[in-house]
């Protein structure tokens, strides 16, 4: 038998958890369930338990819009995320609507019936079984995240296989892994490498930080001071709000600083590395990559633990090119041999687009990579669905938070007028089309020929503006020249 539900939320991972949420606020009258394809919920967080993980961006503006964050630290580590989303799922019984080892394999739209049939891979670790069931749903909405769980990047390097040392990916870190005393090259300058650095330095015999290009990089406090204070004078809430809002601004603030005046931006950046850093790191070379702000996302390190750690010789950073491994460590271009005993690959992940899933509308196949994306949520030509997507240049729940509630709308609305469907329209022919993702790192270019399209104006831009986004998601006319109601 095929079970039936109003919504089918794919991924109980903080998105997941959210859009639960939102649908018994928005939609109160509309049945869900939640399907996650891991063991447990958290989804990034709960599967990534390397040393120091802890987010990218503050807890005032990654945590949900109807529950505060109410933690110590504005960056906080992994752990500490995950209690919040579980605690989150339990406050409002949303725990109870999750299936886990529930994986989507395939949906298939019908117009006639108006529905999603949903082919999900149940298994039972126990058992050691798998078998297949169907859930039918008016709409699906994919909190998938954008990168496969099963592997992350590591690219070819010759003479691997001569290494007598150990190689790990960050995605999944060893739990045997001790690298007490060891000689630690983490390969890679992006958000996990500097996150790692200075949490394997505390115990590690040295560890040297491997770059190819340098990465923008800057400080910001662990604690928020301006937080504090205001906890202490207003109820949780009101305190959460203000903050929130002061954090929103002040990085939409550096993020149209760095797209306007990089320059100036690059001065600043730079500032802040003189005072944090040894004079006699040269800036230049290890500091200085070769791209504006933004071009890809910038590294926040909490009280410049990475600083910290290169000031005090327990950490390096090497700026240069692998040639190949060799039995004790890594050959570099410049002919210098970084000895190592363990290599750590932060090289990256590898997007994956809606979760892995195919889909198919009234029985043809959906390429992901011809559709055209409707307000960065919805693709051209797939009736009833949604997936949240987080920002590039903020906190990832901002936006997920306004999808959902627009999902909410959206619904709402479709049921007031009787309509069953809708569907997103591509833009006008002559209207250019450009990468879904507008960053250029590595994982982004590496994915773009899969991805769907953006166009150039309105509702087919992909924004990446908080306050623009609110006032279209929250108040623009839902049905426009971009979707088509049935």
């Amino acid at each position: 038998m095929t079970e039936e539900v109003d919504v089918l939320v794919v991924g109980a991972g903080l998105s997941g958890v959210g859009a639960a949420r939102h649908l018994q606020l928005g939609a109160p009258g509309l049945t869900y369930t939640v399907i996650e394809a891991r063991g447990a919920l958290g989804g990034t967080w709960d599967l990534f338990r390397y040393p120091g993980v802890r987010s990218d961006s503050d807890m005032f503006t990654l945590g949900y819009a109807f529950r505060p964050w109410t933690g110590e630290a504005s960056i906080a580590d992994g752990a500490s995320i995950r209690r919040y989303i579980a605690d989150t799922a339990g406050e409002y019984g949303i725990d109870r609507q999750i299936r886990y080892h529930h994986r989507l394999v395939s949906a298939a739209w019908s117009t006639p019936e108006a529905r999603w049939t949903a082919r999900v891979e149940r298994t039972d670790p126990d058992a050691g079984t798998t078998d297949t069931v169907e859930i039918a749903c008016r709409f699906l909405y994919l909190c998938t995240g954008y990168y496969r769980y099963d592997e992350g990047h590591r690219p070819s390097w010759e003479g691997v296989e001569d290494y007598e040392g150990r190689i790990v990916h960050p995605q999944h870190w060893p739990e045997d892994l001790d690298t007490t005393g060891a000689r630690v090259v983490v390969v890679g300058s992006g958000a996990t490498a500097v996150t790692l650095v200075p949490a394997l330095a505390a115990t590690a015999g040295h560890v040297t930080m491997l770059q190819r290009t340098p990465s923008y990089i800057v400080s910001l406090p662990a604690r928020d001071p301006f937080a504090r204070t205001l906890r202490r004078r207003l109820p949780a809430k009101a305190a959460y709000r203000i903050v929130r809002g002061k954090n929103v601004l002040f990085t939409q603030a550096s993020y149209q600083l760095s797209r306007r005046a990089p320059a100036l931006m690059k001065r600043l950046v730079r500032r802040g590395l003189v005072r944090h850093l040894p004079p006699d790191l040269d800036l230049a070379t290890h500091f200085t990559p070769p791209y504006d702000p933004w071009d890809q996302r910038l590294c926040v390190v909490p009280d410049g633990d990475l600083f910290r750690a290169l000031g005090e010789g327990k950490a390096s950073v090497v700026t240069d090119r692998i040639v190949r491994f060799t039995p004790k460590g890594i050959l570099l271009a410049s002919g210098e041999e970084l000895a190592a005993d363990v290599v750590v690959t932060a090289t990256g992940l590898e997007m994956l687009a809606f979760g892995g899933a195919t889909f198919d509308v009234d029985g043809e196949p959906v390429d992901v990579s011809r559709t055209v994306a409707y307000k960065g949520m919805m693709f051209s030509g797939v009736p009833n669905l949604a997936l949240a997507l987080g920002y590039t240049n903020a906190s990832w729940s901002l936006k997920c938070d306004l999808i959902s509630a627009y999902v909410c709308r959206l619904l709402t609305f479709m049921d007031e007028r009787g309509y069953r469907s809708v569907t997103p329209n591509r833009p006008p022919a002559d209207q250019p089309l450009r990468p879904f993702v507008d960053l250029r790192s590595g994982y982004v270019r590496r994915a773009e020929a899969m991805l769907p399209k953006q166009g150039s104006n309105y509702p087919w831009r992909v924004h990446q503006n908080y306050f623009r986004d609110r006032r279209l998601f929250s108040r623009a006319p839902l049905a426009d020249a971009g979707v088509t109601f049935r």
